[in-house]
C-alpha cells in the first residue's frame, strides 16, 4: 500500500494549551507552510496515547497528509496522558469534554486557522468527536468518527446484552498500564516529570474494577453516550468501521437516528481506519475525510452531501479461518437509512430442530445446558485487524455447534443477501434465577463447515430493562427480543442457514454464577432477516486507494508479534487462551526514545464450574534515553464466586531499574444480577 510524501509543511513539536484552571494539555500541530498569510481550519485528534511517542507515526501519517491538503492538524494529550498536566480519572469524564471545548477555543483563535474546525478520531478518539460534538461548540462543523459508540454501555468494551465481556479487561489492563506512565522530561522539563508521575501514580485506579461497579446502565454509562440525546449533535457526522468490530452497531444507529447531516461506511474491517483495514479491501480513507472537511468547512460543493446514506460492503461466503487478508465481496450503496431495499425475511425455529419458513405443529420444547467452554471458536468481541498470526476471527463453528442447540433451514435454492440488523425473539425458560443466552447465526457449507455470520448475547435478567434487571421466576417462560449484530453478507444458493443457541459463550462473557438449563418453547421463536430484496435504487459505490503521508524515521530492533494460543489441562478440565500483543523495541529517530512494550491477556475456566471463571492481564512498557530510562510493568486479575467478584492488581514504576513508586490493589465487588 503506497504512502506519498508531503512537503510544504511544518510541525510544531509541542503547542501548549492553557487552561483556565492553570493546567495546560500538549499538542503536537501539523501546518501548512503558508497557514499564518493563508489560514486553514483545523482538525483536532484528541486521546490519550502519547503524541510524543505512542500514537506519533500514524499521527504523521493522517495529519501530515491532511496538512498537505490544507489543513492545519492538531494531536492533543488528553489530561494526565503524554505530557499534558492534570489527571485521568476515568475514560470518557465530563471535564474531557469541557477540556475539548477550550482546546477549540484555543485553536481556532490562532493567527494559522480560519475560525472553524473539525475532529477525527477512531475508537476513543471516535467517542471523543461524538461526545464534543454533543455539546455543541460553536468552531465545530464536521467530525470523523470511526470505531466508536453512541451507547456506552450497550455497545462497549465492557458489556454486551447486559452481560459482562471479557474485553472490560483485556482493554481495562492496557489501561492500568497506559495510565501509569510518566511525561517525557524533555517536554516538561528534568525538575517536574518525576512530580507529575507521582502524581498520577497516587491517583491510578484498577480501570476495570471501576467499571464493575457500574453492571447496570446507570449514570455512570448514561454520561458520554450520546444516544441520550440524538439532537443535541448539530454538525455533520461520517460514521466509519467494520463488521468485525466490536462498534459496528453505532454506524447504523448514527445514521438512523441523527438530525443533523450523517453518512455511513462499513467495511468488513477490523478495529481500525479504513486505509489500513483488515481483511482488505482497505480503502482510501483519508481521501474521503477530505471530501467530507472540504464540504463542511471550506463549503465546496463537491456533492458529499449527496453521498448514499450508508456505503456498505457486501459479503460474499468465505471459508472461515481466524484470519483473512482479504474479504471477497462488492460495495453498495443505500441512498437512504432505513432503505426501501430491505426487507423481512421469517424462518420459525420448530421443535424438530428445523429452521422452517413455515411454523412447526410445536409439541417439543427443545432444551440445552452447554459446557462452559462453548465459545472458543469464536472470534474477540473487538479484533483489530493486527495480522496473519494474531488469530482474533471466528474459525470453524461446529465445536460450538456441537455445544448448541442448532436449527437448521433447507438448502437455498437462490442467493440470500443479508443487509443491516436481524432480530430473533424467543420463549424461553432458565431452571435458575439468572442465565444468558447466546445466538449465532451461521452459514453452512455443502461440505459441513459452519462459518459465523453473527451473534447476539443477553443476560436474562436483563430481559426488559439493562437499567432495572430483574431475577428470573425458574420454570417460567419468558418472551424476549435480541437483535443480531449488523452484517451485510450473502448466504449462497446451495447452502444452509443455521441458528446455534447455547447458554454460555465464553470466554467472551463471563458466566453465570451457576450452570443453567434453558428450554424453548418454539411457537415463540422466530427469526426475522433483514434482507437485501431489491438492487432496484441502490447507488454505484467506488473508493481511490488507500494512501497515507510518509512517516518520520522509526527503527526497528525487534518486530511487532501477536500470539494466541489455547490450551486444555485435560485431568482438570481447566482450559486457557492466552492472547501476547507484543509491539516490539523500536527507536523514534526524531527524538532518540527506544520503546518497548507488551500486553498479556490469559483467560480461563474450568468446565462445570462458573465460579472458576479468572482473568489476568499483565503489561510492560519502557522508555530508554541516555538521559531518560522509565519503565511501568503491571497486571491485574479478577475471579469470582457465586455472590462476589475479587479485583486484585498491581503497578510498580521504575526508574533507571529502581522502584520509584509501587500500589497494590485489593477489592470485592458484589455481583448485580450478572
Amino acid at each position: 500500500m503506497p504512502s506519498v510524501v508531503i512537503s510544504g509543511v511544518r510541525t510544531v513539536e509541542t503547542h501548549w494549551i492553557p487552561l483556565r484552571d492553570g493546567r495546560k494539555l500538549a499538542a503536537r500541530l501539523f501546518l501548512p507552510e503558508d497557514a499564518e498569510e493563508n489560514p486553514v481550519p483545523v482538525i483536532l485528534e484528541y486521546i490519550p496515547y502519547r503524541r510524543r511517542d505512542g500514537t506519533r507515526s500514524g499521527d504523521e501519517e493522517m495529519h501530515l497528509f491532511f496538512a498537505g491538503h490544507g489543513y492545519a492538524g492538531a494531536r492533543v494529550d488528553i489530561a494526565g496522558m503524554g505530557d499534558s498536566d492534570g489527571l485521568l480519572g476515568d475514560e470518557y469524564v465530563r471535564r474531557e469534554q469541557d477540556d475539548a471545548l477550550e482546546i477549540l477555543d484555543n485553536l481556532c483563535s490562532q493567527p494559522w486557522c480560519s475560525g472553524v474546525a473539525g475532529m477525527i478520531g477512531n475508537s476513543w478518539g471516535g467517542f471523543s468527536g461524538l461526545q464534543v460534538a454533543s455539546r455543541r461548540p460553536p468552531q465545530l462543523k464536521a467530525i470523523v468518527t470511526s470505531c466508536s459508540t453512541d451507547d456506552r454501555y450497550a455497545c462497549d468494551a465492557h458489556y454486551n446484552g447486559g452481560l459482562l465481556i471479557n474485553d472490560n479487561f483485556g482493554w481495562g489492563g492496557a489501561l492500568f498500564g497506559y495510565s501509569a506512565l510518566p511525561p517525557d522530561p524533555a517536554v516538561v522539563g528534568e525538575d517536574r516529570w518525576r512530580e507529575m508521575w507521582k502524581g498520577r501514580l497516587d491517583d491510578h485506579k484498577n480501570h476495570a474494577a471501576e467499571w464493575l461497579k457500574h453492571q447496570r446502565r446507570d449514570a455512570f454509562w448514561k454520561q458520554g453516550s450520546v444516544c441520550e440525546d440524538f439532537s443535541a449533535i448539530e454538525c455533520a457526522v461520517l460514521t466509519v468501521g467494520g463488521y468485525l468490530d466490536g462498534y459496528t452497531q453505532t454506524i447504523f444507529s448514527l445514521v438512523e437516528n441523527l438530525k443533523a447531516p450523517a453518512k455511513g461506511i462499513c467495511g468488513p474491517w477490523g478495529h481500525k481506519e479504513p486505509n489500513y483495514g483488515v481483511p482488505g479491501p482497505a480503502v482510501g480513507y483519508l481521501q474521503e475525510c477530505i471530501r467530507w472537511y472540504d464540504h463542511w468547512l471550506k463549503g465546496i460543493d463537491n456533492g458529499v452531501d449527496r453521498d448514499p446514506d450508508m456505503r456498505l460492503y457486501l459479503m460474499d461466503h468465505a471459508s472461515p479461518h481466524s484470519h483473512m487478508d482479504f474479504r471477497p465481496g462488492r460495495w453498495i450503496g443505500l441512498p437512504q437509512w432505513p432503505a426501501k431495499q430491505v426487507g423481512a425475511k421469517t424462518f420459525w425455529l420448530n421443535g424438530d430442530g428445523k429452521l422452517g419458513e413455515a411454523q412447526g405443529a410445536g409439541g417439543i420444547q427443545p432444551t440445552i445446558s452447554s459446557p462452559l467452554t462453548t465459545g472458543v471458536q469464536g472470534q474477540e468481541w473487538c479484533p483489530y485487524g493486527q495480522g496473519r498470526i494474531s488469530a482474533e476471527g471466528a474459525r470453524d463453528q461446529r465445536a460450538d455447534d456441537g455445544g448448541s442447540l442448532c436449527f437448521d433451514s433447507a438448502v437455498m435454492a437462490s442467493d440470500l443477501s443479508l443487509t443491516g440488523i436481524s432480530k430473533i425473539r424467543l420463549r424461553v425458560a432458565a431452571d435458575k434465577p439468572q442465565a444468558q443466552i447466546c445466538v449465532r447465526l451461521t452459514d453452512l457449507a455443502p461440505d459441513g463447515t459452519s462459518a459465523l455470520i453473527t451473534f447476539a448475547l443477553l443476560n436474562l435478567t436483563h430481559r426488559e430493562s439493562h437499567e432495572f434487571p430483574t431475577p428470573l421466576t425458574p420454570g417460567q417462560l419468558e418472551d424476549v427480543e435480541l437483535s443480531l449484530k449488523p452484517v451485510a453478507q450473502i448466504v449462497p444458493a446451495g447452502h444452509r442457514l443455521r441458528v446455534a443457541i447455547s447458554s454460555s459463550y465464553w470466554p467472551m462473557a463471563w458466566p453465570s454464577p451457576e450452570r443453567t438449563m434453558l428450554t424453548f418453547d418454539p411457537a415463540g421463536c422466530r427469526l426475522d432477516l433483514a434482507v437485501l430484496a431489491s438492487e432496484e435504487g441502490l447507488v454505484p459505490v467506488t473508493f481511490g486507494e488507500p494512501l497515507w503521508a510518509e512517516p518520520r524515521p522509526v527503527t526497528v530492533k525487534e518486530p511487532a508479534r501477536q500470539l494466541r494460543s489455547l490450551t486444555t489441562d485435560l485431568p482438570t478440565e481447566r482450559t486457557e487462551l492466552t492472547a501476547m500483543s507484543d509491539d516490539g523495541r523500536f527507536v523514534i529517530e526524531e527524538t532518540g526514545t527506544e520503546i518497548t512494550s507488551w500486553r498479556r491477556k490469559i483467560y480461563g475456566i474450568t468446565d462445570n464450574d462458573p465460579a472458576s471463571c479468572a482473568t489476568t492481564v499483565t503489561c510492560h512498557e519502557e522508555f530508554i534515553r541516555p538521559d531518560w530510562n522509565a519503565r511501568v510493568d503491571c497486571e491485574i486479575s479478577f475471579s469470582c464466586d457465586r455472590h462476589n467478584f475479587y479485583a486484585r492488581g498491581w503497578v510498580k514504576a521504575y526508574e533507571r531499574g529502581a522502584i520509584f513508586a509501587q500500589r497494590d490493589y485489593d477489592e470485592v465487588i458484589p455481583r448485580d444480577c450478572m
